[in-house]
Parts: structure tokens; C-alpha cells; sequence
């Protein structure tokens, strides 16, 4: 087992951070140093004596060393590893988010990845990105990087503009719950338990949430024309507004039943990989109105309930069996073993494109499958969907890139073309004019 340093930008959250020290503790073939670096210092420090217990009580703490660093160099020197998952300002810029578009009538079932809400996070996030790559490059070049923040594509594209050669990649667990869906088919279909994910095969293309599915196996069986048959169900798309009304009550934001990809597959062929909740905001037609979102099942997630979490989360005291580390679906450590030279590992990664999303420029971040091995990440050349599915996705890509370029030259001008470009902004161009100069008073960096 060889030691790892590894550093978590982010150090101090109370549910990625802790998370991944948990999986270090399960994975026995782990071992090291973390170092937890939190431009909030107190909750970093918490997060030690937190990240001991875990150890403790997972009898790993001969095997890792918990500490935590106020200076962010300090922190990235020497590290094989650097974890990123901050949120980028404090919960009340998501205020101005999710919030002000509404007034607008633009609603937004997440607001974090793409739409109004979506670009002025990117706004806030990006410098600080370009930042941290450049810490890198200064202090750890040869560290691998794992970024988990959303704007997925857009943090991750700025990592390469403050080091170009950083050695870095986006994960996201979007496609697994996918992947999960069909495992449950599988059983339905074939009569068996159900499966492991991870036996699923899927040809995965596209930008991180709003991704696609060309083709999917289980033990040599075809899935996706399985999936088409059941198309024919004239009962597939029945109005789910009472499932969403339950879901309200319950505040179970996040639950879906991947209706929305399923309708993808049904209008373009092709299904979609992302949650129902991501894949709803990059087109204009799901978001009419929280009725026509509903009949999907699907609910949007409200600021209330994001900043009464924050507050839960700041508040949280940690009992032992919430710190006993189990086999999750988080694939953070899985990749490092991998990278270290552990078990190969194929996986989604947001990477820059060398041509394996075929219909996207070169350099861009895009979501595909990828080989993992010891020091390298090969990506794996995807299949193309259909024309439709290429022209929203390219859409979609082209708004981002937009506002990458818009916010590296600081120009707000600029930007407001990208918010313009939007598939959400369905309003008079002047009102969109008033609601972004409202955003961009509202929703800049802040703690």
C-alpha cells in the first residue's frame, strides 16, 4: 500500500469531505495523509477531529493521519491527490439563483449547472478555479485532481486555464443513478436480482448533466432495445402529478423516475443519462410552468430548503454510526487506487475533448467513458446520437463556452450574451437585460 498525500479544497463541508474520509476508511488499500484546506478555517478544524472519528471507528487510523492547513499552498504541497468541492460563495448568493429568474417566470429545477442561475454561479466560481489550478501548478504539479463542484464542465475548464497541463477530471454520480435505473429493469426484465451498477454497460456522450446513453448492456444483453419496446406502454407517460404532489410533502427533492430521460429516447432516440432534474433545464419545454414539471413527477428543489440544509449542516453533531463506513456509489477513491495502480477502472469522467465526443470542438470539457490505470486517463471514443440530440447538446456546450471566455476577460458584456444564448431565457430581451443586471448585483461572490 503506498501512502498518498492528499488535499480536500473544500475541507471543511459537512457532506462531500466527510464522505470521502469514509470511503478512505473502507477501502483498506488506502493510506497517508489528508489534509483539509476550507477558506473557513473552524469548520476544516471540525472536520479533523470529525475525519479521526472515522478513522476510529473503521480501525484505519494507523493507516491515515487527518490534518488540516490554513494556507492553501501549504496544503497542495506534496499531495498526489487534490479533492475540490466547494460551494462557490455562501448559500444566500443561491438566493439571487433560483429566485430572482422566478419573478421572471424562468424556473429552474437546480439553477447550479446551466440557465441564469447556472451562469452567474459560474461567475462566481470560475476565478476561483482558475486560482486553484494555478496553486497547483505551483505547488503539486504532478497531483491528479478530482473536481466535484458544479458547474461541472465550466470549473473544470477553468482548472486548465490557471495550469493548462493540470492532470484533472470531473466526477459526477449523475450516471449511476442511471445506470441504477437500469440495473432495476434488468431484474424485471430477466427475472434475476438486481444487479450491481456497475455491471451495466453504457456508451455514454455529451456534457456533464445533460448527457446521453447510445447504447447499454447487461451480460451481453441489448437494453436499449428493450427500453424502446417498452415505449409502446401507452401508460409510460401517464400524468405523475400525484406522485410529484407526495414528493412535495415529503421534500423529497431529488427522487425521479427518469421519465424525462425516457421521453428524450421517446422525441429523439436516444435516452438520457443525467437526472430528470439536470435534463429538464437545458431545453425550454419542461419548465413551463411546476404543473407541466409535475406530470413528470418531477419537483424543483426551493432556496428554503437549500438554506435551512446549510444551516443543518453547519449545526450537525456526528454520532458514531453515522460515521461507519460502508461500500458506497462514490467512485472518488476507486479512481484514486486506480490512478496509483490498483484495478483498472472504466468510468464517466469530464474531461477536455480529444475527440471522443465527435461532434464537439477539441478542448472542450465533455462526458464520456474513460479508462483509468496508473498515471493515466484514456478517454474512450463515444458513439454519436442522433443529429437532434448533437444540436442540443452542441447548443448547450457553446452557451458555456461562452461564458468561460465572458468571465476570463471580465466582461459582463459578454456575458450577457451567453444569458441571452440560454435555452431558459424565453423572455423580452429587455426584461432579461433588467434580471441579469438584478443577478449580477445579487449573486456575486459572497461569504
Amino acid at each position: 500500500m503506498a501512502a498518498e498525500r492528499i488535499c480536500i479544497i473544500g475541507g471543511g463541508g459537512r457532506l462531500w469531505a466527510i464522505q470521502f474520509l469514509k470511503d478512505l476508511a473502507y477501502n483498506r488499500e488506502t493510506g497517508g495523509t489528508v489534509v483539509l484546506y476550507d477558506i473557513d478555517k473552524e469548520a476544516a478544524q471540525r472536520n479533523v477531529a470529525v475525519g479521526e472519528r472515522i478513522m476510529a471507528v473503521n480501525n484505519a487510523g494507523s493507516r491515515f493521519t487527518i490534518t488540516a492547513e490554513d494556507d492553501l499552498g501549504a496544503a497542495l504541497d506534496g499531495c498526489d491527490l487534490v479533492i475540490i468541492s466547494i460551494e462557490p460563495g455562501s448559500t444566500q448568493c443561491r438566493r439571487g439563483d433560483l429566485m430572482l429568474p422566478e419573478e421572471y417566470g424562468i424556473l429552474q429545477s437546480v439553477g447550479d449547472t446551466t440557465g441564469p442561475g447556472g451562469i452567474m454561479r459560474a461567475r462566481r466560481a470560475i476565478p476561483l478555479f482558475v486560482k486553484f489550478g494555478a496553486a497547483i501548478a505551483a505547488h503539486c504539479p504532478d497531483a491528479w485532481v478530482i473536481n466535484y463542484t458544479n458547474p461541472m464542465t465550466l470549473c473544470t475548464a477553468a482548472l486548465h486555464e490557471g495550469f493548462a497541463s493540470i492532470k484533472a477530471l470531473g466526477c459526477c454520480h449523475e450516471v449511476f443513478h442511471t445506470q441504477n435505473f437500469l440495473a432495476k429493469r434488468v431484474a424485471r426484465w430477466f427475472g434475476v436480482q438486481t444487479p450491481d451498477r456497475r455491471t451495466i454497460t453504457i456508451d455514454l456522450t455529451g456534457i456533464n448533466h445533460f448527457t446521453f446513453v447510445t447504447a447499454a448492456t447487461w451480460e451481453g444483453h441489448d437494453l436499449m432495445a428493450r427500453l424502446k419496446a417498452e415505449l409502446s406502454d401507452p401508460h409510460l407517460f401517464d400524468d405523475q402529478s400525484g406522485v410529484a404532489a407526495v414528493r412535495l410533502q415529503k421534500e423529497q427533492w431529488f427522487d425521479c423516475d427518469q421519465l424525462i430521460a425516457l421521453s428524450f429516447l421517446r422525441d429523439f432516440g436516444t435516452l438520457g443519462a443525467a437526472g430528470d432534474r439536470h435534463l429538464a433545464e437545458f431545453v425550454p419545454w419542461f419548465l413551463q410552468s411546476d404543473e407541466d414539471l409535475h406530470t413528470y413527477g418531477v419537483i424543483r428543489t426551493p432556496y428554503r430548503w437549500r438554506e435551512r440544509q446549510a444551516e443543518e449542516k453547519r449545526a450537525r453533531v456526528f454520532e458514531d454510526k453515522d460515521l461507519v463506513a460502508e461500500r458506497s456509489d462514490e467512485e472518488g477513491v476507486d479512481i484514486m487506487q486506480a490512478l496509483a495502480g490498483g484495478p483498472a477502472l472504466t468510468t464517466n469522467i469530464n474531461r477536455p475533448n480529444e475527440g471522443q465526443v465527435s461532434y464537439l470542438p477539441k478542448g472542450r470539457i465533455v462526458e464520456s467513458n474513460g479508462l483509468i490505470t496508473q498515471d493515466s486517463i484514456r478517454p474512450i471514443m463515444a458513439g454519436d446520437p442522433p443529429l437532434a440530440i448533437q444540436n442540443l447538446v452542441r447548443h448547450a456546450s457553446d452557451v458555456q463556452q461562452m461564458t468561460l471566455e465572458a468571465v476570463l476577460a471580465d466582461d459582463d458584456e459578454r456575458l450577457f450574451g451567453a444569458f441571452l444564448s440560454d435555452p431558459l431565457m424565453t423572455i423580452a430581451r429587455n426584461r432579461a437585460r433588467e434580471l441579469f443586471d438584478r443577478m449580477l448585483a445579487e449573486c456575486r461572490l459572497q461569504y
